[in-house]
């Protein structure tokens, strides 16, 4: 089959899949597949500037905060705005910022591409161990910012009543065209550009390729998809504090993307499903569990046990993620060889 033929018919399954989900499925379970398409759009970006670029960089939830506020302050009327603002009286530029859903999540996802770009010139002027430190104080300086300016943010209150159109059918879309556009890149020259600097910047460098222009390309591109999940992301939760952008959001995305694989996006999707499908598929250990008639009580937490637990596993077995470096379809294409 050609090959063409078969991703249109891939893509075209796959939208049907979203659209039959959106209609038929129950909303436990849609709530479930908001979340992994959610993070699936979260791990693919980060999986650009990390695993593409090589760039070990502790961004994400700063760049996701960036797009979850100005989404939901762009999609809360302006009466609301003004009951919720207890600490202070709003901004007035806050009062005037109002759009439809799909042009708010672009907006905030081109906020946080713009800031990616202000900040790769001091970012990017140190390397590892370094980057990550600077990058890591990025996310700390965006939530401090979010609880200090309640007059943009609403403080630590956070912002509530955010109207919630981020259903399944367009977290599914928005993954779909994330997945692609990331595919796109990595086999483009831009995408072979930053494996060489990932690879060996100085021999990059070496050889005429601009490794800040390519570190930038790749931070500003992780940053939109980034702020556009964001966006999402508090979309569909309909309320969002600063409390919820913590390291810990990046702590999940960067074992997402490990197990996966750093640089592949089809190992990126299946670790998702894993990681977060995994944690709610486990929940059951937490409630009373009995085994040949013996009542062992329940456990609360014991599903965050035996998730790491099978996460240490994973990882003793496939010490470079999943799939490593390459995508699924460069393994069936050793098959039919």
């Amino acid at each position: 089959m050609n090959k063409f033929l078969r991703n249109i018919i891939l893509i075209a399954i796959t939208i049907y899949f979203i659209y039959y989900a959106q209609n038929h499925f129950d909303s436990y379970t849609l709530s479930i597949l908001d979340n992994i398409g959610i993070f699936a759009i979260l791990a693919l970006s980060y999986n650009l500037i990390n695993g593409i670029a090589g760039q070990f960089s502790l961004e994400p939830n700063g760049f996701v905060a960036i797009g979850a506020y100005f989404t939901a302050i762009l999609l809360i009327p302006t009466d609301t705005k003004l009951d919720m603002f207890a600490l202070v009286d709003p901004a007035p530029i806050i009062l005037q910022m109002k759009a439809h859903f799909l042009p708010a999540i672009l907006i905030g996802g081109v906020a946080a591409s713009f800031v990616a770009l202000l900040l790769s010139f001091p970012v990017f002027r140190v390397r590892g161990d370094y980057l990550a430190i600077v990058t890591l104080g990025f996310g700390f300086i965006i939530r401090i910012f979010a609880i200090n300016n309640p007059a943009y943010t609403n403080g630590a209150m956070g912002l509530n009543d955010i109207p919630e159109e981020a259903n399944f059918l367009w977290i599914g879309i928005i993954c779909i065209v994330t997945f692609l556009v990331m595919i796109h890149v990595i086999y483009s020259k831009f995408g072979r550009a930053m494996k060489s600097v990932r690879d060996d910047e100085d021999a990059a460098s070496a050889m005429g390729i601009n490794t800040f222009k390519m570190k930038t390309y790749a931070f500003m591109t992780s940053a939109f998809f980034e702020g556009i999940g964001g966006g999402l992301l508090a979309s569909m939760l309909t309320t969002i504090t600063p409390d919820q952008f913590s390291f810990l959001l990046t702590f999940q995305l960067l074992i997402i993307i490990v197990l996966g694989g750093l640089g592949s996006m089809s190992g990126a999707l299946i670790a998702t499903i894993l990681v977060m499908g995994g944690m709610e598929w486990l929940r059951f250990l937490d409630d009373d569990i009995t085994i040949f008639g013996m009542d062992l009580g329940a456990h609360p937490g014991m599903r965050m046990v035996v998730f790491a637990i099978l996460l240490i596993v994973m990882m003793l077995f496939a010490r470079r993620g999943l799939l490593g470096d390459r995508e699924l379809t460069e393994f069936f294409k050793k098959k039919s060889k």
